[in-house]
């Protein structure tokens, strides 16, 4: 059997002279990167990793990343990315929880890693002078080694990366996934649905750690020897605004958060955005609202899909040139998708029940959780995920919120994303978030506005009260700035639910 390790697959069959990554120092060549990717390799061996063992990436975007997320692939090593502005606390969790061999990390994250504890990493960005004991100096080490280095071979159960789910209501865990995933998630959604080509030029906005970025910009693009823009820097809308300016990208990856902050932005309305092709939506659900605003605004199309960790990536999408406003889109090709009820039996289109998705790039399990992986890997292959969906006679889903976000409001279960999505038409809210709150033992809807013009309360209250059922409506109602995100972009619940 031909082997399915990454970096064989994703570096070493791409001409050398074309650039892979543009970066804010100027562009990489595949060449260039895989001479980067090989050393990395023999520095993460030398430092004592080996096949199946774990390596932690907290580090900022840039060729660095891509070079040792690459590099531990080459030696069959596991790779782990987190996020490199988190609490010490936050890293303690992963180092307990992960294990790994090896962290590499940079200034960005050094402090914090160091604060909970982390030992033997290797520091990319920091004088060599500055490091502490039994730490590494990333480009002293790399630097040294050969950029000669065959990639082991790898079957396709073999377990080749980790992906954390987001911890947005919850703990993150670790979806175990096999080497099979990334090749068959990269013909059905990167080829079967985006139609990557060679000519392609990918800007994320999420940041690396991200995996559904990460594979859109330094993964996807590589099955067809097209090129990903990184950055150090966090996204925010004006330097996205300025990346599309310099390097003219034909696909933005990109997140219904991120998506308002730039409609919201001052000189929306003046900027270039024809380069574009598509502009792909995951992470969340895109509002009907917001994309009825992007595509008034700039005329880009948007590819609004629904992923998860469990499955890989994306497996329910839009397709450019046959995108359903309000919906999720089809099966992504390779994937077979069931709405089925609490028991998992099969429900009739139009109504809601939990998504089920089959595929070959599902995890193995979730690591060290044998009761959560067996209520969610409900057979081989197969996910049962705690989105509600519903599925119309022509195969689109619509989304309908998380099981875990429901509200039993009067005896009668409503979806936060029901009232999110009715308050979004408003032309006074810019965004919002609903989540429950306790009143004299009952479970009432509060929501979270962020106002673009003068509103109150009452105004809130009274618009959704007359377009959905009465027990739906907001009984409380609080003016925010702005709404706490994940690391991921998401919204974060917890926060939200935690506050007074």
């Amino acid at each position: 059997m031909n082997s399915l390790n990454i970096a064989a697959r994703f570096l070493d069959r791409n001409d050398g002279d074309r650039t892979a990554l543009i970066t804010p120092s100027g562009r990489l060549s595949y060449a260039e990167l895989r001479s980067l990717a090989a050393r990395t390799g023999n520095a993460l061996r030398a430092l004592g990793v080996r096949r199946g063992d774990r390596v932690l990436i907290c580090l900022s975007d840039g060729p660095e990343f891509v070079a040792t997320w690459y590099g531990a692939q080459l030696i069959g090593a596991v790779t782990a990315e987190i996020y490199t502005y988190l609490q010490p606390k936050d890293y303690r969790y992963f180092l307990d929880y992960a294990e790994p061999r090896v962290v590499v990390t940079d200034a960005a994250a050094l402090d914090g890693l160091r604060a909970a504890g982390a030992r033997g990493l290797l520091v990319d960005g920091v004088a060599e002078h500055e490091l502490l004991p039994g730490e590494r100096h990333f480009g002293s080490m790399v630097g040294a080694q050969d950029d000669l280095l065959d990639p082991v071979p790898v079957a396709p159960d073999d377990v080749a990366l980790w992906k954390f789910t987001t911890g947005s209501t919850g703990a993150p865990r670790a979806c175990v996934l096999p080497a099979r995933s990334p090749h068959v998630s990269f013909e059905g959604y990167g080829r079967g649905v985006l139609g990557l080509r060679q000519d392609d030029v990918v800007l994320p906005v999420p940041k690396l750690f991200f995996g559904y970025a990460r594979d859109l910009a330094a993964l996807f693009p590589f099955g067809v020897g097209a090129a990903g823009i990184v950055f150090p820097e966090r996204s925010t809308a004006g330097r996205i605004f300025e990346l599309i300016a310099e390097h003219r990208p034909t696909i933005l990856v990109n997140v219904p958060t991120m998506m308002s902050a730039m409609l919201a932005h001052p000189d929306a309305a003046r900027q270039d955005l024809s380069c574009v092709r598509v502009c792909v939506s995951a992470g969340e659900a895109l509002p009907l609202e917001l994309h009825r605003r992007w595509l008034e605004t700039f005329g880009v199309e948007v590819a609004d899909g629904l992923g998860s960790s469990e499955a890989y990536h994306i497996y329910l999408s839009n397709r450019p040139g046959g995108s359903r406003a309000g919906t999720l889109g089809t099966a992504v090709p390779g994937y077979r998708l069931r709405v089925v009820d609490e028991h998992g039996g099969p429900v009739l289109d139009g109504e809601v029940g939990r998504l089920e998705i089959t595929g070959e790039t599902v995890a193995l399990e979730y690591w060290q959780d044998p009761v959560k992986s067996a209520a969610t890997f409900v057979a081989p292959q197969t996910v049962r995920s705690g989105d509600l969906v519903s599925r119309d006679a022509d195969g689109f889903f619509v989304y309908h919120g998380r099981v875990d976000d429901l509200l039993k409001v009067g005896g009668v279960w409503v979806a936060p994303a029901e009232i999110e999505n009715c308050l979004r038409g408003h032309p006074a809210v810019a965004d919002c978030a609903v989540v429950g709150y306790r009143a004299d033992g009952l479970v009432l809807p509060r929501a979270y506005v962020v106002a673009g013009a003068p509103l109150t309360a009452q105004e809130v209250k009274d618009y959704v009260r007359a377009r959905l059922a009465p027990h739906k409506y907001p009984r409380d109602v609080m003016f925010v700035d702005a709404l706490p995100q994940t690391a991921s972009g998401k919204v974060d619940r917890r926060v939200l639910e935690a506050a007074v």
